[in-house]
């Protein structure tokens, strides 16, 4: 089944029959039947008709409406789920503070692993490189981890791996683009505008596939609520930021897949121009689509389906206190 981005400006999203038909100034963009079809992104000013929404609802059809620089601004969604005793059992846990701290452990602990496979892995590739120190750091920081007794010192943890990691990050970029410090809302940098893109992306899928599931999306246990703020979504995406999104980052710069000139200055942030960012989703679709074996399980999956397996262990460990086991890159 297929993701749809719909990217030109202007356009409109029709039914017709059992087809779903893109529009333009009387000239047909795209036509493709909807059991092709498994979710719609739509990015800027995107027309949509009545009758179509209400076939992508029964249709189960989810549709995500960005800007046109990639933040998210709603979701067409089916009614949510009636797995009342999965959420029940999310708020209870989320009441006990001792299984919030040690699922933040957790949750912490996988993406640190994951940000020093990714070291690793660079260095074997480029023996000129030595992270050999920032590994260290972030070894010191796995080690701190069980000695943590709140989840604010675990978050804090967190963000000191994160300054190491990212400070190895911008020394991996071998081409024009550079890369010197995490800057968001808005990006400050071409790298920094394809990693808010992509973490924004992988965010929204992993919403759809918690909402699906039953879980309510906004209680967290690592990443506070907030109004607004999808929480367990978050959660769930770290330990897949490094693997995902900063590789595919990493690839579409030092291959100069992306130049300089494709990108732009809007209101103080650099964003994707329109043509190149069709390009990214191409690219963006390819990793997350790309299969290989989970080496746990042995079961062939892509990321998609791993978001699902993940999600799911995590409905366990909520419903039945089994051990959470994060995705870990070997």
């Amino acid at each position: 089944m297929s993701t749809i981005y719909i990217v030109e400006q202007g356009a409109v999203l029709k039914k017709e029959s059992r087809r779903l038909v893109v529009e333009k100034e009387d000239r047909i963009l795209l036509e493709i039947p909807d059991f092709k079809i498994e979710r719609i992104l739509l990015f800027g000013n995107i027309q949509i008709t009545t009758q179509t929404m209400k076939f992508l609802l029964e249709s189960g059809i989810e549709t995500s409406f960005f800007s046109i620089h990639g933040k998210l601004m709603g979701r067409l969604a089916p009614i949510e789920s009636k797995n009342i005793i999965l959420r029940m059992a999310q708020y209870e846990r989320y009441k006990d503070e001792e299984f919030k701290l040690w699922l933040a452990k957790i949750l912490v602990e996988g993406k640190i692993k994951n940000a020093k496979a990714l070291l690793l892995r660079y260095m074997r590739n480029h023996p000129e490189v030595d992270f050999s120190q920032a590994i260290e750091g972030l070894e010191g920081c796995l080690k701190e981890l069980p000695n943590k007794t709140k989840v604010s010192s675990t978050v804090g943890v967190e963000g000191r791996a994160s300054a190491i990691y990212f400070e190895c990050f911008g020394k991996m970029f071998r081409k024009e683009l550079q890369f010197t410090t995490r800057t968001r809302q808005p990006p400050l940098d071409p790298v920094n505008s394809l990693l808010s893109l992509g973490y924004t992306l992988v965010t929204n899928e992993m919403f759809s596939m918690v909402s699906g599931l039953g879980f309510d999306p906004y209680i967290g246990y690592l990443h506070e609520i907030n109004y607004g703020r999808p929480s367990l979504a978050l959660d769930l995406i770290e330990e897949f930021r490094h693997s995902i999104i900063d590789r595919l980052t990493l690839e579409i710069i030092n291959k100069e897949v992306l130049k300089i000139e494709d990108f732009e200055e809007v209101e103080g942030g650099i964003y994707l121009k329109d043509e190149p960012r069709k390009k990214y989703f191409v690219h963006y679709e390819s990793r997350m689509q790309k299969m290989f074996i989970e080496e746990k399980s042995g079961e062939k999956v892509n990321f998609r389906k791993l978001f699902q397996l993940q999600a799911q262990k995590f409905s366990h460990t909520l419903q039945e206190k089994v051990p959470y086991k994060p995705f870990v890159v070997k």
